[in-house]
């Protein structure tokens, strides 16, 4: 698995034009996920992110996370985030799991999420086109993959 994770003040989903789903301070997060990915990763990938510290302490210091701040949770699926960009200009996109097995990961994620935590969670529409609206703050942007798949990335 694969997540962009952004701080923010707000964030919000519109699908048709209409909202779909909005929050307030917390974290968004893009999800993308591999064919190989399964239970392993969506057990790590839920852990670090309800307990990676971002979020600033009275110090200043980026020590608390977003459980410890009691912010909300936005859940993106995007597929794209596996785009294979080595050839040409246009990217391909054989490294991202087929629909039905992404859709499968992406809603056990979630599930994972509102079972080991009490905030609000969020989600955006799975393969709808979606326009994803935030205000970064910070702004703090992190990429984080799954152990497996950092490993491939690396080599």
């Amino acid at each position: 698995m694969r997540a962009v994770i952004q701080r923010v003040r707000e964030a919000s989903v519109r699908v048709n034009g209409s909202l779909y789903s909005s929050t307030g301070a917390g974290l968004l997060v893009l999800l993308g996920v591999a064919p190989e990915d399964g239970d392993a990763e969506v057990a790590w990938m839920v852990r670090k992110v309800l307990n990676l510290r971002v979020f600033e302490d009275g110090e200043g210091k980026m020590n608390l996370s977003v459980q410890d701040t009691g912010g909300d949770l936005l859940f993106v699926s995007q597929f794209t985030l596996y785009a294979d960009t080595s050839r040409g200009n246009r990217p391909g996109f054989s490294c991202s799991a087929p629909f039905g097995k992404a859709q499968d990961i992406y809603k056990r994620f979630v599930e994972a999420i509102r079972s080991e935590c009490s905030l609000r969670v969020e989600t955006g529409s799975f393969g709808a086109q979606m326009q994803v609206s935030l205000v970064n703050d910070g702004p703090v942007t992190l990429i984080v993959d799954t152990p497996k798949n950092s490993d491939k990335a690396a080599s």
